[in-house]
């Protein structure tokens, strides 16, 4: 795959931590040029790793990293994004498309910050797109145009899949399930590795055949272009080992359950996107 067989677009990061360095992986792996690509971090360290391992233009001065740039991708800790986006507001040209990844920033809150510019992504990625195998939820701001959109998916592709919402308040339920979801499967094979042990599995052997299935599970379900309801009903033939274990998760309320603790993570979304 070529990245962007019909323009090569200047992006630039600010930020180089762990999403950055994905992104800019995966990008350069599928055929952009590292000499097309800015990344600004206050870190020597990090300017030198990003340097290092990529081959990209590195700047400590944010201003000067974004002058000219088509993409802008702000990929900071949220609580350091007002200072950031100050940085920039002179420096950004009207036709730059700006992508943020910073956990519940608000299109207001860049437009605010960018002095009303509102050609702008939010995008909501999750830690599998260090792997390659990340999804990440997007909205767009009123200033973005089709073909905006399509460069917008192009580079968040390259960490994994995409998915558009059309209502911005929709970005706290895509936290809830994909940004939040990973430590719920985690906690998961977690649990059951536990459950190994107690029966009388050494440790060892437990936490491999706990994880191995998680890891299979999850190849089915990527692979085998069948949804997860029709391959439970595959694998639980009536009144086997596997129909036990499912009517005991029933009895428990394992539905309810679940449903409340994404309610949960949306409603300290919400929270956190207030304060």
């Amino acid at each position: 795959m070529h990245l962007m067989a019909n323009s090569t677009p200047t992006i630039t990061f600010i930020g180089a931590g762990n999403m950055a360095q994905a992104l800019i992986g995966g990008l350069v792996q599928a055929g952009h040029p590292a000499d097309r690509i800015r990344v600004a971090d206050p870190s020597d360290e990090q300017r030198r790793a990003v340097s290092g391992q990529f081959g990209v233009e590195t700047h400590e001065d944010n201003a000067r990293a974004t002058q000219g740039t088509d993409v802008l991708m702000l990929a900071v800790k949220p609580q350091v994004m007002d200072t950031v986006l100050a940085s920039l507001e002179d420096s950004l040209g009207p036709g730059t498309l700006v992508i943020s990844v910073a956990a519940g920033v608000t299109l207001a809150q860049l437009v605010r910050g960018l002095g009303g510019h509102r050609r702008s992504v939010r995008a909501m990625p999750n830690t599998p797109a260090l792997y390659g195998a990340g999804i990440t939820g997007m909205v767009a701001d009123e200033g973005v145009e089709r073909a905006d959109r399509e460069r917008a998916e192009e580079i968040l592709s390259t960490a994994g899949k995409t998915v558009w919402v059309e209502d911005e308040a929709l970005m706290d339920v895509v936290t809830a399930i994909s940004g939040s979801g990973p430590a719920y499967f985690f906690r998961f094979v977690e649990l059951l590795a536990r459950a190994g042990t107690r029966a009388g599995l050494g440790e060892a052997n437990a936490a491999a055949l706990a994880r191995q299935t998680a890891f299979g599970a999850g190849t089915m379900l990527a692979e085998s272009g069948l949804d997860a309801a029709e391959l439970r009903r595959r694998v639980t033939s009536p009144g086997g080992t596997t129909a036990a274990a499912l009517e005991a998760f029933a009895a428990g309320d394992f539905e309810r359950l679940v449903d409340e603790a994404v309610q949960a993570a949306i409603r300290r979304g919400r929270e956190l996107g207030q304060s």
